[in-house]
């Protein structure tokens, strides 16, 4: 692998890990909210990640083809989780129904910090790998003077 490759592969490790940082932040910050412009609770988002060539022009292609097959990361789409709102008794908030119920975003704090910690690990992991691969391409140039 050359080092234009492991610089794309770690790149769009390090756009991907960005992307579900933003959005379990933004789960974090509106695991409280109860009303959306759409009048219903904060629904809860995920990421999906796809695997696509690591190639952008037909020649990388085929190299890729007859050497190996490197993938690289892309978020293919940032959907809502499908869990229920919980229901908390609640009369005194504005946005109570008639018998006093409220329905709030059904976010685990804990579930959303542990993914937060895999993610940002994740993004040091690939900036881990860029730094080495920067560094391999310096030592590479040193050798060649």
């Amino acid at each position: 692998m050359d080092f234009e490759s492991s610089m794309r592969i770690s790149a769009s490790g390090l756009s991907a890990n960005r992307a579900w940082i933003n959005v379990l932040s933004a789960n974090l910050a509106n695991m409280n909210t109860t009303r959306t412009e759409d009048g219903k609770p904060y629904q809860r988002r995920t990421i999906i990640y796809e695997s696509v060539p690591s190639a952008d022009s037909f020649d990388q292609v085929l190299d890729m083809a007859i050497d190996e097959e490197v993938q690289k990361v892309q978020v293919t789409d940032i959907v809502a989780d499908g869990r229920d709102f919980k229901e908390v008794y609640d009369p005194s908030h504005p946005d109570a129904n008639e018998q006093g119920v409220v329905l709030t975003p059904n976010i685990n704090q804990v579930e959303e910090m542990a993914n937060l910690i895999n993610a940002s690990r994740s993004y040091e992991a690939n900036l881990a790998a860029v730094n080495i691969a920067k560094q391999l391409a310096l030592k590479a140039l040193e050798i060649g003077k």
